[in-house]
């Protein structure tokens, strides 16, 4: 059994993993930290277990195992380095940090502290995603030239964040608006598929002005084999597909709205019946991995450096956007 503390309620996510934590028979929450305005004093007595707002307090409990971090992104840092240095295995929303320099400190704590750590990145047990990076792997697709990925709703033109929520709109807690938040899905997927990025450069605005952060973006990211990625995302989305595209000099793969499309020149139509019909299992979600690591060591499939490259690609974005300029990797 692990014994898990909720590390603040201030992600919208935050209810969702209280709930998993509770219900899963290998995990039990034992306690919650927050600043009173992010909803935790009202979580903990939802789930009848104390209450912090002291960090040092609660991370000092030797019946807390791991932590679960909802808190507001600028607050990463100071969560889990304190939670790594008192020995606690950590699951964390993403992003792992706003900018790469603070990334690199929880990295040297979580590493010198040996714990378990899992980042939130749910696409990555997508089976249709799975099915894309082995289609990719096994050469199928041939030399990528280019790839696509959308993600959007309507969060600003319904005014989606108020209350506890309404960090999520402040870019010194939350980092950025619609492409820091949401786009972290489809930038870390077309990092993952396409491998080193050499510059990016991107446009980022406010279309509805009910945010005082951004809620439409365009990226464009040139990859060393030469490739080159476009990542939209939006909360100006009414309807349509959020759709993934992969393109390569032998055949391309394509998802969205409930649909795969994939094509090969090295396939008969036999062999990519039979291939597509042998495709790979997905991996269990983020938490579970973690969980399954803690108390088995099994293996996770998505890594701490993971969290570093999406935090990289975002922060060269936003340095793009502001100087009106491609930017070069590394930062």
């Amino acid at each position: 059994m692990i014994r898990v503390a909720k590390m603040s309620m201030a992600h919208v996510h935050a209810g969702g993993y209280a709930r998993k934590i509770n219900e899963n028979p290998e995990t039990e929450l034992v306690a919650v930290w927050d600043e009173e305005e992010y909803g935790g004093r009202a979580a903990a007595e939802q789930y009848e277990v104390p209450f912090y707002t002291d960090l040092a307090e609660v991370l000092s409990r030797d019946d807390v195992d791991a932590v679960a971090v909802d808190a507001i992104t600028s607050d990463h840092p100071r969560v889990m380095i304190a939670a790594a240095e008192a020995g606690k295995h950590i699951f964390t929303e993403k992003a792992l940090a706003i900018t790469v320099a603070e990334c690199d400190p929880i990295i040297d704590a979580v590493e010198k502290a040996g714990i378990k750590f899992m980042i939130s990145l749910p696409s990555r047990a997508n089976p249709e995603i799975i099915f894309a990076k082995r289609v990719i792997d096994d050469g199928l697709l041939g030399d990528i030239t280019f790839g696509r990925g959308r993600i959007a709703h309507s969060a600003a033109l319904d005014s989606w964040f108020s209350g506890t929520s309404a960090w999520f709109a402040d870019p010194v807690r939350a980092g950025g608006g619609a492409l820091f938040d949401l786009g972290c899905h489809r930038v870390d997927v077309i990092r993952w598929l396409m491998d080193e990025p050499k510059s990016a450069i991107a446009k980022i605005n406010n279309f509805t002005g009910n945010f005082p952060i951004d809620d439409n973006s365009v990226s464009v990211v040139e990859f060393a084999n030469k490739a080159l990625g476009v990542i939209d995302v939006a909360w100006t989305h009414r309807s349509g597909p959020n759709m993934l595209e992969i393109y390569g000099t032998e055949g391309s793969f394509a998802a969205g709205h409930g649909e795969m499309h994939f094509e090969t020149r090295k396939l008969s139509d036999e062999e990519k019946a039979e291939y597509i019909a042998n495709a790979p299992a997905a991996p269990p979600e983020p938490m579970q991995q973690w969980i399954n690591a803690i108390l088995r060591d099994e293996p996770m499939t998505i890594t701490i450096q993971d969290g570093r490259n999406l935090t990289e690609l975002m922060q060269a974005f936003y340095i793009s956007s502001e100087h009106g300029q491609s930017v070069d990797f590394p930062l």
